[in-house]
């Protein structure tokens, strides 16, 4: 056991954990960065394991994974055996659902977490998203409103440098971009045909961000370059140690991955950034005398108002273009295949068939015949409201390789939900249907609904037979791998975990900055938001960051 005692222990290093670990040694702190996975290094992006974009089912690719170990996390929707390796063995990591309510827990354990993984899409929230209670009546309002969050936007968009375009549109604001994005000439056609069909939607490029070829994330590298971050790399966290007298967080208990060794490391101040499901389960293991229900739970709500976005997907034709076209705007990468596409944001308000969802997608980058049509595909991403009976809890009869109690997640749509994936569905449809686009299906947790020919007519019969049994384990709830919820901001201790700067109101020296701490599901992906969140919620820290610096410091003398 280490005597050291940090400034500030940060627990994981993917969206959140690498800019809490920048923000942190920026203000002077001295930071211990705890990674459950492995380092990762050149070897895990063999140029090698790049294959052409794929125009059918990789069934096969799946196949093989499950085999290997990884049954969940093959069911990914746009899972690629390239990319396998930044996925979790589902054997060493259990997880349990109710019966007949199944959940896709898609996660990686590695260095930069999911950022390996994740479509590199970078969205901005508006306060349809922050302030949803007060404009609907239902669901909880952030503590925290978009011109608040903005500046934090602006920040991280800077650090990492967006590629997009400067849209003008009310539901998606724009951000700061380095470069321009392209639309390939199906996109530019498909966008003509229905913003002129619909003047109330738009249909822009994506905003991304372009694979890092230093292939550790840049905040995480500007940490290191600090002098004052340290990494513990295999350092599966079980439980936060916290002082019996004072209930505040004094270190985290942890086992080595590779040798079995527990091991403990001190903190003046803990940061949970382990990803929904992961953090709740660690609060909820790190029950004391002084917080016997789990670590922030006094409230009870712990674990409670666990949401992921309603999901859908659809493949197709646009006949309006012919052939495929690569993306240019980003260099090209030796490992990734080129990022891209369109996004159609939450409609206006004057939109007859206007919900709470958006779509992404591309048209024309798979790979077909100059003179065939171009294929279209698209992901619609639908609102889910927080309810109580939505939660995380610890199954006792399951452990993980390191024998840590196994998280047990129920999420499961009601009404409103099902009433709003339907409306998401057929809007998507009509959509399509009305600029002259062909589906071969669209499915969703509702089920698999095939047209004309059916789900890829150009594949063989057994690839398409193991697709419609697969589709059902596949598109469930967690595919939109968009989770949040379980440890909520709020404005008072009775109605959430955390205060409105991320502190859990039992312990604030205990910071909880990733999508845990949504009070509400939001429309577009969470990446940029927990990293924006996180951003603010370190930097808060900024008012005793002398004071905690200097009494670590005197101890460790």
């Amino acid at each position: 056991m280490s005597t050291k005692i940090y400034d500030a222990l940060v627990i994981g290093s993917g969206a959140a954990g690498s800019f809490a670990a920048k923000e942190l040694t920026e203000q002077g702190l001295s930071v211990l960065l705890l990674e459950a996975g492995r380092e990762v290094g050149p070897a895990d992006f063999d140029p090698d394991r790049k294959k052409p974009p794929a125009g059918a089912i990789n069934i096969w690719e799946r196949m093989r994974a499950t085999l290997k170990g990884q049954p969940i996390q093959a069911r990914a929707a746009f899972f690629t055996e390239r990319l396998s390796h930044f996925f979790v063995n589902d054997v060493k990591n259990p997880y349990t659902t109710p019966k007949g309510e199944p959940f896709l827990w898609i996660r990686g354990r590695q260095g930069g977490g999911r950022l390996h993984s994740f479509g590199r899409v970078l969205l901005r929230w508006t306060d349809a998203d922050f302030k949803i209670s007060s404009r609907t009546g239902k669901g909880a309002d952030w503590p925290v409103s978009y011109s608040e969050l903005a500046p934090f936007y602006d920040e991280v968009e800077r650090c990492l440098g967006l590629y997009g375009n400067r849209d003008d549109v009310e539901t998606l604001p724009d951000g700061i971009y380095c470069r321009p994005a392209m639309l390939t000439p199906g996109e530019q056609a498909f966008k003509s045909a229905v913003e002129s069909r619909w003047p109330g939607r738009h249909v822009v490029s994506w905003r991304y961000i372009a694979p890092d070829p230093e292939r550790v994330p840049r905040p995480l590298r500007e940490a290191k370059a600090s002098g004052r971050l340290s990494i513990r790399y295999n350092a599966v966290v079980r439980r936060i140690i916290t002082d019996d007298a004072t209930g505040l967080a004094t270190g985290v208990d942890f086992i080595d991955r590779v040798t079995g060794k527990p091991e403990i490391a001190r903190g003046a101040r803990v940061v949970v950034c382990a990803s929904p499901v992961e953090s709740v389960r660690l609060l909820l293991n790190s029950a004391s005398s002084r917080h016997p229900d789990g670590l922030g739970n006094g409230s009870g709500l712990l674990g409670r108002y666990f949401m992921d976005q309603l999901p859908c997907l659809a493949f197709g034709s646009f006949p309006g273009a012919k052939g495929w076209a690569r993306d240019g705007s980003a260099p090209e990468d030796s490992f990734y295949n080129a990022s891209g596409g369109i996004f159609i944001p939450r409609f206006d308000e004057s939109e007859p068939a206007r919900g709470d969802f958006d779509y992404q997608g591309s048209v024309g980058r798979s790979p077909v015949g100059a003179n065939e049509d171009a294929q279209l595909s698209f992901f619609g991403f639908g609102r889910m409201l927080p309810y109580a009976d939505n939660r995380i809890t610890l199954d006792p009869r399951r452990k993980d390789a390191w024998g840590i109690p196994a998280p047990h997640i129920r999420c499961v749509m009601h009404e409103a939900e099902q009433a709003l994936l339907k409306q998401q569905e057929e809007t998507m449809v009509d959509m399509i249907r009305d600029v002259g686009g062909e589906l071969e299906f669209i499915g969703s947790p509702s089920g698999l609904k095939e047209f004309g020919k059916g789900a890829f007519p150009q594949a063989d019969p057994f690839s398409r037979m193991m697709f419609r049994l697969w589709f059902g384990k596949t598109m469930r709830m967690g595919a939109a791998i968009h989770e949040t919820g379980g440890a909520r901001m709020g404005e008072t201790p009775e109605t959430s975990v955390l205060d409105p700067f991320n502190r859990l109101w039992d312990a604030p020296n205990v910071l909880v900055t990733d999508a845990s701490a949504f009070p509400g599901s939001g429309v577009a992906g969470t990446t940029l938001t927990v990293m924006a969140l996180t951003i603010r919620a370190c930097r808060n820290l900024g008012s005793d960051a002398g004071s905690v610096s200097s009494a670590a410091h005197a101890k460790n003398q």
